[in-house]
Order: structure tokens, then sequence, then C-alpha cells
């Protein structure tokens, strides 16, 4: 299972990604990390583009060795959710109208998306992505530890 979990800067997807991760398992690329990682730090379309591919490759590597992923990335437009390519569920963290980048606020576009946040806690929106899974009828192997965990300088 892959979970993609996108929203504006500063939204709350990394804090999501955090609490989600290891309440089922998975394994967790954060957007910021990897583009640190791999010495990315462009934000013309082009490099999101080129960004979003290389978080669904990572994502496609690690699910195609058995684990499930979260992914938690701005990804703003529908193209680069195209190179991102398989999410097998979406969430978009809703619940800020603009943040501090006018670059991106202007790019980017409502999600198709399997639950959407826009209130609540990080505890809430753990336990209603949790209950989205479960209803999706995506397995949700809970209480394990995940396998991996790229990044965290957050």
């Amino acid at each position: 299972m892959i979970v993609l979990v996108c929203g504006l800067p500063g939204a709350g997807k990394t804090t999501l990604a955090k609490l989600l991760a290891p309440a089922i398992s998975a394994v967790h690329f954060d957007g910021d990390d990897v583009r640190e990682m791999f010495g990315h730090h462009k934000f013309d379309m082009h490099s999101r583009i080129i960004q979003a591919g290389r978080m669904g490759w990572l994502c496609g590597k690690v699910h195609d060795a058995g684990h499930a992923v979260v992914a938690s990335f701005v990804c703003p437009t529908q193209t680069t959710r195209a190179y991102f390519g398989r999410a097998d569920y979406v969430i978009w963290v809703d619940r800020i109208s603009s943040c501090q980048y006018e670059d991106t606020n202007d790019i980017f576009e409502k999600p198709r998306y399997d639950l959407r946040l826009v209130d609540g806690t990080p505890q809430e929106w753990l336990e209603w992505a949790i209950a989205g899974l479960s209803s999706a009828g995506l397995t949700v192997a809970r209480g394990l530890q995940p396998a991996l965990y790229v990044g965290g300088h957050r």
C-alpha cells in the first residue's frame, strides 16, 4: 500500500505522516528529507516534477519489496501527482488556505483525495486516516515498528 499525504507547506503533512507510518508499520519518505538527501533545492516546475518522480520511484521500490509506504510532500499539481504515480490512498491536509511561498500558492491544485483533513488534532487525523484506510479495504498492520524512516532532521 502506498499512501500519499499532500498539501501546502506548513499544513501538517509531516506531522501526520510521522504518526501514521509507525501506526501502520510503513516506511515514511518525507519530501523535504528526500530533497535534502539528493541535494536538489530548486522549486521550478521541472524540479518539482523530478522530485515527484523521485518520490514515486522510491516508494515503488519499497512497496515492491513488500512494505507499506507513506509519502509526505507538497505534490502541488495534477502533473506532479501523475509523475509520482501510484497512490492507493491520498490524504489531502487542507488546514491552511495559503503558505509563505507565493509560487506554491499560485500553482497548487486541489487533488483527488480519499481523505481531506481541514481541522482536528494530529491524533484525530491519525484516527481518521486509519479508519479511512480500513474502510477502503487497505490492510493496516498496527503496532509493529516501521522497517525504515528516511530522513529525520525535522
